[in-house]
């Protein structure tokens, strides 16, 4: 029997604030499924509101903290070619960590060398499961119908559709229906729904209007950040269908 392998697990700034469950969800399966959890403990926001309100400055200097931080605390792997993957619940921090780390050092070769090393290990969750540990069923159970709001970064900055779609398909005791207009954002957009409130609100209306649709009792997300903004408006509404991020499916057994 192999070496367990090891993950460096970064909750992000929604996750590890308001929705720390999903947190705990998340190392119990990984734990479950026989890999070993690091939580690098000076970590912190990725940088993404910074990157997105056009400060790049202030995002690189967030950026190289980040960068130290994981590097700093790396774990020794079993095998020298093996890397020690970052795992995050989150597809907008996976594109950040991904794609806008390498953007902001494209002048900066030592640094750019580092962000694309970091780049090459961070995984979305649920690809994580998928693509590396080849899992799609984790012994999950959930009674009532579900259905699955695909969000933007995860779905087209990362081009990750299947694999949320292959872990839910095998939770029993369920049913997924499909969700109206699925692939529309729902209006949160990190600062745009800051920048843009009325813009955004009418997303939101529109998610929750498809979302009733659906008579599902629960919409199942991927980024806390969607699940902020969807769940504050179906309480504003008194609307009784809840969200919940995909970890917590998952972690139901």
């Amino acid at each position: 029997m192999g070496a367990m392998p090891t993950v460096q697990f970064f909750a992000t700034c929604i996750v590890d604030t308001f929705y720390p469950e999903t947190a705990e969800a998340i190392v119990s399966i990984l734990r479950r499924l026989g890999v070993n959890v690091e939580f690098p403990m000076a970590q912190t926001c990725c940088g993404q509101p910074q990157f997105n309100s056009g400060l790049p400055t202030d995002a690189r200097r967030v950026a190289e903290y980040m960068i130290e931080t994981f590097e700093e605390n790396l774990p020794k792997v079993s095998k020298p070619s093996e890397d020690c993957y970052i795992v995050t619940p989150s597809g907008s921090c996976t594109h950040m960590l991904r794609h806008n780390y390498p953007d902001l050092f494209a002048k900066d070769p030592d640094w750019l060398k580092r962000a694309q090393a970091l780049a090459k290990r961070t995984y979305e969750f649920t690809e994580y499961l998928v693509d590396v540990l080849e899992v799609t069923n984790v012994g999950a159970t959930w009674e009532g119908m579900l259905t699955y709001h695909p969000s933007c970064h995860l779905s087209r900055g990362l081009e990750i559709e299947r694999q949320p779609r292959a872990l839910l398909a095998q939770v029993k005791g369920t049913k997924l229906v499909e969700l109206p207009e699925a692939s529309d954002c729902c209006g949160f957009g990190g600062i745009f729904s800051i920048t843009h409130p009325e813009l955004s609100g009418e997303l939101l209306q529109r998610k929750i209007g498809n979302l009733e649709k659906t008579k599902a009792p629960s919409l199942v997300i991927t980024d806390a950040g969607c699940i902020m903004h969807i769940a504050g408006g179906l309480h504003r509404r008194r609307i009784k269908q809840r969200v919940v991020h995909i970890a917590e499916i998952l972690n139901n057994t």
